[in-house]
């Protein structure tokens, strides 16, 4: 799931900018770190921040909006 919620973040000239700069990665480095799950976790927080943004990403990926945050609980090891 994660994966795909790369790929639809990336998709998004918009979400995928304002991911980029708020976690100083560039698209190289993010290719190379796709799998890294403290990556996949702080993707998840970006999206999760936004409901706007939960809620387009939960309706591209045909999932809960609820699935994606315990998603991104889980990489993180339970931390809130």
């Amino acid at each position: 799931m994660g994966l795909r919620l790369l790929a639809h973040v990336v998709a998004d000239d918009d979400l995928g900018s304002r991911f980029l700069a708020l976690t100083g990665l560039s698209a190289d480095d993010l290719r190379a770190r796709a799998d890294d799950p403290g990556v996949l976790a702080a993707l998840i927080e970006f999206v999760a921040a936004r409901e706007s943004d939960l809620v387009a990403a939960a309706d591209a990926l045909a999932l809960r909006p609820q699935t994606i945050v315990a998603a991104g609980d889980a990489l993180a090891g339970g931390r809130a």
